[in-house]
């Protein structure tokens, strides 16, 4: 549809414009290219940004290292199940061939639980620099979670991807040849997944009542 990519490149960036194409690349489907929807997903690119500058900006004291699973709370428990469960979706729609739903399942996973309900539940420890054992619990998950999405998400976005990885603490030499990210199936918690989602509701309700009165 007389789209020039080279000229898409240059106004929304590139890694944009790959997100877009596999997130619309469904199996037996054409793809109908819009310069708006394309304006979505760059919006999808300064959301990572944003995510990785909270990080960075709050790693005071951080020191690499597995929290004691025993020691974690509710909002750690469940985005480690949940990246646990996005990792397993990712692998097998890239087995699959299936591009468009691991894309999909990236957008969900750091738009929504990583940057809109894990990171703001993650304010309290890490603004709460009285209790350091808390605060270094929820740095460490916090980072491994970011980390284990970038690397999910590199093949799609390889850019971005690689410039946030290399400024996480413990960076290697690049992200291209690390390990593809794989099931961990001890950070499967299903009670866990269930007790946030009542949160998530009762707190979505809350706003939506508040919004119509």
């Amino acid at each position: 549809n007389v789209i020039d990519p080279l000229e898409v490149i240059e106004k929304f960036g590139t890694d944009s414009f790959r997100f877009t194409l596999t997130a619309m690349a469904a199996q037996g489907r054409d793809i109908r290219l819009s310069e708006e929807r394309i304006e979505g997903y760059r919006h999808f690119v300064n959301k990572i940004w944003n995510a990785a500058r909270f990080v960075l900006m709050n790693l005071e004291g951080y020191e690499p290292g597995a929290p004691e699973r025993a020691g974690l709370e509710l909002k750690d428990r469940w985005i480690l199940s949940r990246l646990n469960a996005l990792t397993s979706r990712v692998c097998a729609s890239l087995d699959d061939y299936r591009f468009n739903e691991a894309a999909n399942s990236l957008y969900q996973f750091i738009w929504h639980e990583l940057c809109d309900w894990y990171l703001e539940n993650a304010k309290p420890a890490l603004y709460q620099k009285e209790d350091a054992e808390r605060r270094l619990r929820t740095q460490q998950v916090m980072v491994r979670v970011l980390r284990t999405a970038l690397e999910l998400l590199h093949p799609v976005m390889p850019f971005v991807t690689e410039e946030i990885w290399q400024k996480l603490p413990g960076a290697g030499q690049s992200i291209v040849i690390t390990r593809f990210p794989a099931v961990q199936q001890h950070e499967q918690d299903s009670r866990a997944e269930a007790d946030m989602d009542m949160i998530i509701q009762v707190v979505t309700a809350v706003r939506n009542i508040r919004s119509e009165m």
